[in-house]
């Protein structure tokens, strides 16, 4: 049986479309995967938290691209065959600390399937700025969810896996 990991980026506070929340849109749908897989999960936090207000925390996400640092960071993922890369859409791609906690990595010989969550920008250039980070990778199509619907997603995962 393969050994299956789920990195993924989510925040709580008020999101676009459903306002304030407790748990990020994409926390919810790493969480369906986790338990349709039994995948370990890896959550990546900020080193500096975003502003709880949407409109703020964009402009801020705007600023971090490329420099994105990050409270933790995995370092080997050698016992893992598959990776669940998971995020909600920030200008068109994953949020800028996802491309931090990719960096380094050997994403060689393993499996990736991506996860958006977004309000109508789809999985966005998600799959192809994964591809670009996980050199090796056998990168899969990927999934986007709606985040207003994220608590009803579980059976649409579960058919996608």
């Amino acid at each position: 049986m393969s050994k299956q990991l789920i990195i993924y980026f989510s925040r709580a506070d008020e999101n676009y479309a459903v306002g304030y929340i407790d748990k990020g849109n994409t926390e919810i749908a790493a969480e369906y995967v986790q338990q349709l897989t039994g995948a370990d999960m890896f959550k990546v936090e900020p080193a500096v938290l975003y502003a709880k207000d949407y409109r703020t925390c964009i402009e801020e996400a705007k600023q971090r691209v490329g420099n994105a640092p990050i409270k933790e960071k995995l370092t080997d993922i050698s016992e893992y065959d598959t990776a669940f890369i998971m995020s909600p859409i920030y200008w068109g791609t994953y949020a800028p600390e996802m491309e931090t906690a990719l960096e380094g990595l050997d994403f060689t010989g393993k499996t990736v399937r991506v996860i958006s969550t977004h309000e109508g920008s789809g999985l966005g250039s998600m799959v192809s700025d994964v591809k670009r980070m996980c050199k090796g990778a056998d990168v899969k199509k990927g999934l986007a969810i709606k985040g207003s619907q994220a608590k009803q997603s579980k059976k649409t995962i579960a058919e996608w896996l």
